[in-house]
């Protein structure tokens, strides 16, 4: 058995597990939003003698659930200024 034909189903059943999760506390929303960053934090400039020397792009996109996590971050967000009245600019960052 080919290990592509088990990792797809997989992947596709982690994302689909992922999409159904709802956000129904503001402790999970306030967590959720904390360990789910609003930028990229793999992108890099290495610089010499203020001279960029090396740049490294962001590789979140390369995740398979790239948009999953951010759709749950999003789920967050909103809950957390619908739902708690919390101004959600505080956790853009």
């Amino acid at each position: 058995m080919n290990n592509l034909t088990i990792i797809f189903p997989v992947l596709h059943l982690l994302r689909r597990r992922l999409e159904s999760i709802e956000i129904k506390s503001p402790l999970v929303a306030r967590f959720v939003c904390q360990i789910i960053l609003a930028s990229c934090p793999f992108e890099r400039k290495i610089k010499l003698f203020n001279q960029t020397i090396l740049s490294i792009p962001p590789l979140c996109k390369l995740n398979p659930f790239y948009e999953q996590f951010v759709a749950l971050r999003f789920k967050s967000l909103v809950y957390l200024e619908e739902k708690c009245g919390k101004d959600r600019t505080f956790y853009y960052y």
